[in-house]
């Protein structure tokens, strides 16, 4: 017939591209049936290691492990009501049952040492992290320990030998002299064997060129967080001057259970971030979401954390 309606090539293929589409959409009734997946569910995962340049300096934040854990507010905020609590977590999305530790050991390469601050929770799930990375526990030259909490010495010693067969340690004299005389286990195992190769840096310190050592006491008493610059460039390595990128950044005031001088932690968050604030530095924060970088904004009373993106 010689009015029948006609179709172009160009309309024929855009058709056909289009039948997948509807029968997702519609359900119509070439559909065979519901699909079936050609793999099984894999779990949630994430990136082991983010890196960046710094000037010449080369960054690498390393995921040492990630941990959840139950009812938040018995850690962050126990100065606080549970509805101020609530209302805090509610505005920023995120639950109040619980909570997402993550872990980030760091590693600076300045072009002449392979710098890491911090080992983790212990030593398999930092050389694991490592080796993601490209970095095996031989090539380190430096290991600088934040503080002594376990979560930063635990990958020191791997069966009773050295993890980091080739560093050379660094460490706040403040710091180590108040764990030499705690009889704490921890450190008693995993740092006071390596004393004999051990620095100990008073504020304003230099571990490298261009790494600095700055008191942030506190959490511990003798706490330091270090500032890195490069080329005109600079990165701040805050360690545990906040805890949690909502509950403890974000509002300074509230008490974390683990801060041993709970008045001191709040007086240095308000001054490590308010000072990341003015001058626009970004940060790697240890327990930040990985990987851990981000900017903060002077907000209210207290700071807003922003990820970086690019």
């Amino acid at each position: 017939m010689q009015n029948a309606i006609t179709m172009t090539r160009r309309q024929a293929l855009f058709a056909g591209a289009a039948l997948p589409l509807a029968a997702s959409l519609g359900g119509f009734a070439f559909s065979s049936g519901p699909a079936i997946a050609r793999s099984g569910m894999l779990g949630a995962s994430s990136a082991q290691f983010n890196r960046f340049a710094l000037g010449s300096f080369e960054v690498t934040a390393i995921l040492g492990g990630s941990q959840t854990a139950p009812e938040p507010h018995k850690l962050f905020g126990t100065n606080v009501s549970d509805a101020d609590f609530a209302a805090v977590s509610a505005a920023a999305f995120i639950p109040t049952d619980r909570l997402q530790f993550f872990f980030t050991p760091t590693v600076v390469n300045t072009g002449a040492e392979l710098v890491l601050f911090d080992t983790g929770t212990n030593p398999a799930g930092l050389v694991a992290a490592l080796a993601a990375a490209g970095y095996g526990p031989d090539l380190i030259d430096v290991v600088v320990l934040t503080h002594m909490h376990p979560d930063h010495i635990g990958g020191m010693m791997t069966e009773g030998q050295p993890t980091f067969s080739n560093a050379r340690y660094v460490t706040g004299a403040v710091e180590h002299n108040f764990w030499t005389g705690a009889a704490n286990d921890g450190f008693d195992t995993l740092v006071k064997p390596f004393n004999d190769k051990m620095t100990f840096l008073d504020d304003g310190g230099a571990v490298a060129s261009g790494i600095t050592a700055q008191m942030a006491v506190g959490h511990t008493p003798g706490h330091m967080i270090y500032r890195l610059e490069s080329g005109g460039t600079q990165l701040v390595i805050t360690a545990d001057t906040a805890n949690h990128y909502v509950w403890s950044l974000g509002q300074p005031d509230w008490e974390f259970a683990y801060d041993a001088d709970k008045a001191a932690a709040a007086q240095a968050r308000h001054v490590v971030f308010g000072m990341l604030a003015a001058d626009k530095l970004p940060f790697i924060g240890y327990h930040m979401p990985f990987p851990a970088l981000g900017f903060v904004e002077a907000q209210g009373d207290g700071f807003r954390y922003v990820p970086s993106s690019y």
